[in-house]
């Protein structure tokens, strides 16, 4: 929503965005790690492969926003990560049961009526885009699940994109233009939303599945209506009611499944 403000109004160009966006999110994680206890030498520090790839999502992202809005833009991001990560899973060897193939069908189903109505018909240029951020985002996330030391490893690969950024920066520069309003919300984007949100979901990931992982971040657009309704005064629609109810029925259903068969599968060994 911030890269889709700044960028619908024009008060940044995407490269811009991009710049402050992850320089800030590394900025405000380096100074919450240098207050935290994390002090372990041995700790991770995340990983190379990981810092491109949010590199990857954070530019395509931004460059997609540009041709499209933001309904179709969510569509096509949440649509790929899905697919990326229970693919990837599947590659891995993992099955999914037939509890959370329901499930996710279900979230996802809903979460489509609910972006329905700001569906329009992408160009070709953002739909590419799109889908290349949705797949960093997704193998970014995959290489998250087994972080002992969330802070510090999402701190790390923040850093780790600078240099990339520094490059991004001297092709682009030339035709930059930001105002007070677009650095304050690529700002936001970066240290507030990304640098602290993707550490909170880099510890959440150690208490879910890929599959669940791939299904949980299916409730983000359902989260935001319901923020607009709090904060922005919006209504509450029956559309909205019933896309959250699917989307949030289908999370449990892919919970629940995955917890029923694993403790199944622990009674019969016993």
């Amino acid at each position: 929503m911030l890269c889709r403000l700044a960028l619908g109004e024009e008060t940044i160009d995407a490269a811009s965005f991009t710049v402050i966006r992850l320089l800030s999110g590394a900025l405000v994680l380096l100074a919450i790690l240098a207050f935290s206890n994390d002090k372990e030498a041995s700790a991770s520090r995340g990983s190379w492969s990981a810092s491109l790839m949010l590199f990857v999502y954070a530019v395509a992202f931004s460059f997609a926003y540009i041709s499209l809005d933001t309904g179709t833009g969510a569509l096509i991001l949440f649509g790929s990560v899905q697919i990326t990560m229970i693919l990837l899973s599947l590659v891995s060897g993992n099955r999914l049961h037939l509890s959370e193939w329901v499930g996710v069908i279900i979230a996802f189903t809903g979460f489509v009526y609910l972006v329905l109505p700001e569906v329009t018909s992408p160009s070709v240029m953002g739909f590419l885009l799109m889908i290349a951020a949705g797949i960093a985002w997704g193998m970014y996330t995959l290489k998250g699940r087994g972080s002992a030391h969330p802070l510090k490893d999402t701190a790390y690969n923040f850093l780790r994109t600078i240099p990339l950024v520094i490059i991004l920066l001297v092709i682009t520069i030339q035709d930059a233009h930001y105002s007070a309003a677009g650095v304050l919300l690529a700002v936001l984007s970066g240290g507030i939303a990304s640098g602290i949100g993707y550490t909170i979901w880099y510890i959440a990931l150690g208490g879910l599945s890929t599959t669940q992982a791939a299904v949980v971040q299916l409730s983000v657009p359902a989260i935001a209506a319901f923020g607009g309704v709090l904060f922005v005064s919006e209504a509450i629609t029956a559309r909205l009611t019933l896309s959250a109810s699917m989307i949030l029925g289908g999370i449990l259903l892919v919970v629940l499944g995955r917890f029923y068969f694993v403790q199944r599968k622990l009674n019969t060994k016993t």
